[in-house]
């Protein structure tokens, strides 16, 4: 499985242009990060990349795991996010409904 890797200095929209580009090609989308730097653009990357999506008609959600990793042979603990994708319906009120769980959005 390939990963996104997100540091503290990675450009929060410059990775939710990259989100958002694979989750419009159907590529599943993964995040590993390491540090709670990362983990913030990381958060960050996935709250712009919802805003470039919902006008399209998807929505995104993450979900959170830690991982030990090997960095330069130290062992470490990152974070992994996966990154699932929900079609949006367009609802009444200029609101959307999220076909798959039934949250509202908008």
């Amino acid at each position: 499985m390939e990963f996104l890797k997100v540091s503290s200095k990675s450009s929060p929209a410059s990775v939710a242009g990259a989100i958002a580009g694979m989750v419009k090609d159907g590529v599943p989308v993964n995040m590993q990060c390491v540090g709670a730097g990362a983990v913030n653009q990381a958060i960050k990357a996935i709250a712009i990349a919802r805003g470039f999506l919902i006008p399209t008609g998807f929505d995104i959600s993450c979900a959170p795991v830690f991982s030990d990793i090997l960095i330069n042979g130290e062992s470490r603990t990152a974070i992994r996010l996966s990154v699932y994708v929900h079609s949006l319906s367009a609802g009444t009120g200029g609101a959307y409904d999220v076909t798959d769980d039934n949250l509202r959005v908008g």
